[in-house]
């Protein structure tokens, strides 16, 4: 799709220029295997060009969907499809629950009740409540001065 979201407007990213971090990679290697197993740096750089072609496979598959149903926007509806276009059916449990919980959490976090609501008090009483604290503190840092 030409509309990307997150780009600064220049060229596509080439194949060389996508990759996944490294120390992140290499973590979560090393949590996935027992701790007397080392990883080869040349095993941590294929298992990240491997992920790389995964995910330019399921995005390309799902872009295909996106644009069969004239749509702009690749949809998380999207890449379940193509997991099971691809043959991925396996996955799409998992990525259906992950969704789920993070829609759950998206609206989790909407509902939350900003510190200042929660405060019960009013913005002067705020502001006169911080300056008592900076007078305390001014006065602490006096007294040990001397």
């Amino acid at each position: 799709m030409s509309d990307r979201e997150g780009t600064s407007g220049g060229p596509p990213p080439t194949d060389d220029d996508l990759s996944l971090p490294k120390a992140t990679v290499a973590k979560m290697i090393s949590d996935l295997l027992p701790s007397d197993v080392v990883c080869a740096k040349e095993t941590r750089d294929l298992v990240i060009e491997c992920c790389v072609e995964f995910i330019h496979l399921i995005s390309s598959e799902a872009n295909e969907i996106c644009e069969g149903e004239s749509k702009k926007t690749i949809a998380p509806e999207h890449i379940i499809g193509a997991l099971g276009k691809l043959g991925f059916d396996t996955f799409k449990d998992e990525v259906e629950d992950v969704l789920k919980d993070h829609k759950q959490q998206q609206k989790d976090r909407e509902k939350k009740v900003s510190k200042f609501d929660q405060s019960g008090l009013t913005e002067a009483e705020l502001l006169a409540a911080q300056e008592e604290l900076f007078a305390a503190s001014r006065a602490k840092f006096n007294s040990a001065q001397q």
